[in-house]
């Protein structure tokens, strides 16, 4: 156990609690307004510890990305989980007994092909799956868009074949290419009325449709209204990451996760320093490439969190980071971050980064650290 951030081993994983308890009450608060269950999903940080806290703060059942997620969080008392990723065939097995044991597993689909492998194997076994439409609001990935005739097909199919239709499921992820308050409100709108319409012909084809689940952490925040919605998802928020700043939904110190590093070495000719978080601790995800503040691999902070206006990891190799000043090269580069100096470095992806490390460490307001597991792996 380490007391404190002068201790620990480098690099690792921080997530500071106060920043993380603001952030689950401002999204919690935001459902409550909005009048619908919020559903966290937990991929981001795939912690207990952090599910418990969003759960205390109102949240209702869990999203996971994976059926180890899912065996994870029912192996700690959570019941009440959605499978939001295409169900697979071979998979099936894996959730029959998940739910054999109790789990409340809802599994989701986009296909005839995929709802006919559900039906069929919940028929060999004699059992009702519960099912979610996944449905196509923004071209983002997958999904059946709402006014497709392929949406009444794959509903006949489960409603038919004995599967329990629970609903209709969306995901906005195009929202993190935007920037302004307006363009993810106009999306969140989009969003919404896209996956109430596709709920809406199923009914009107006199199919159940119960759940109307829509959700990305920058829609979440900026919709007006969720109208016709039972469900609210968002994973991204609890800790946000630099991608987020520039959405624009979360400012530089709202981010909860940070690398903690120590500089091993310089490079003065090239005003650079070295540390000890490459791209295994930061990952290679250059989210902020692509929008209008590159922050390279992160960026850099005092030991406090305070951010060095300026500096970033520009570059990154497995386990070397390059500390280095924007624009010109700073030539007091050595003296301004002597060897064995700790900084903390802001991600570009939570969820990336959270992914490299096994354990974070929870950093108190009196600078006392606690360790919570993270669950990794398929």
């Amino acid at each position: 156990m380490h007391n404190d951030l002068t201790t620990l081993d480098t690099p690792a994983a921080i997530i500071s609690l106060e920043k993380m308890q603001r952030n689950i009450a401002r999204m919690q608060q935001r459902a409550n307004a909005l009048g619908v269950r919020f559903r966290p999903h937990v991929k981001t940080t795939k912690c207990a510890e952090v599910a418990a806290a969003q759960r205390a703060a109102g949240a209702s059942g869990i999203t996971v990305s994976t059926l180890k997620e899912a065996e994870q969080f029912f192996a700690q008392g959570e019941t009440d989980i959605l499978y939001a990723v295409g169900m697979a065939p071979h998979r099936l097995a894996q959730a029959l007994d998940l739910r054999a044991r109790g789990c409340g597993l809802q599994i989701m689909t986009d296909s005839v092909a995929g709802a006919q492998a559900i039906a069929d194997f919940g028929r060999q076994h004699a059992h009702a799956f519960e099912v979610l439409i996944e449905i196509d609001t923004d071209g983002h990935r997958s999904g059946i868009k709402p006014d497709e005739d392929a949406l009444l097909d794959v509903g006949r199919v489960l409603h038919r074949g004995g599967m329990h239709l629970a609903g209709v499921l969306t995901h906005a992820g195009s929202s993190y290419e935007l920037d302004t308050p307006a363009a993810i409100a106009q999306l969140a709108e989009q969003e919404r009325a896209g996956c109430v319409r596709a709920a809406q012909r199923l009914r009107a084809a006199g199919l159940p449709c119960e759940i109307v689940s829509v959700g990305s952490t920058p829609t979440a925040l900026e919709a007006a209204s969720l109208e016709g919605v039972t469900e609210l998802r968002a994973g991204v928020y609890v800790l946000f990451d630099l991608v987020m700043r520039n959405v624009g939904v979360c400012r530089e110190e709202d981010i909860a996760l940070s690398v903690l590093t120590t500089v091993i070495g310089h490079q003065a000719d090239k005003g650079w320093a070295i540390v000890d978080a490459g791209w295994m601790a930061m990952s290679r995800d250059r989210g902020t490439s692509k929008q209008q503040r590159d922050y390279g691999y992160g960026q850099v902070c005092t030991l406090d969190g305070q951010p060095l206006a300026g500096y970033l990891l520009s570059g990154a190799n497995q386990e070397h980071g390059i500390l280095s000043a924007q624009g010109a090269p700073d030539t007091d580069i050595v003296n301004r971050f002597p060897m064995g100096t700790r900084l903390r470095v802001l991600p570009n992806h939570a969820c990336a980064t959270g992914a490299q490390f096994p354990q974070y460490h929870a950093l108190a307001e009196d600078g006392t650290l606690r360790t919570w597991e993270r669950f990794h792996g398929w």
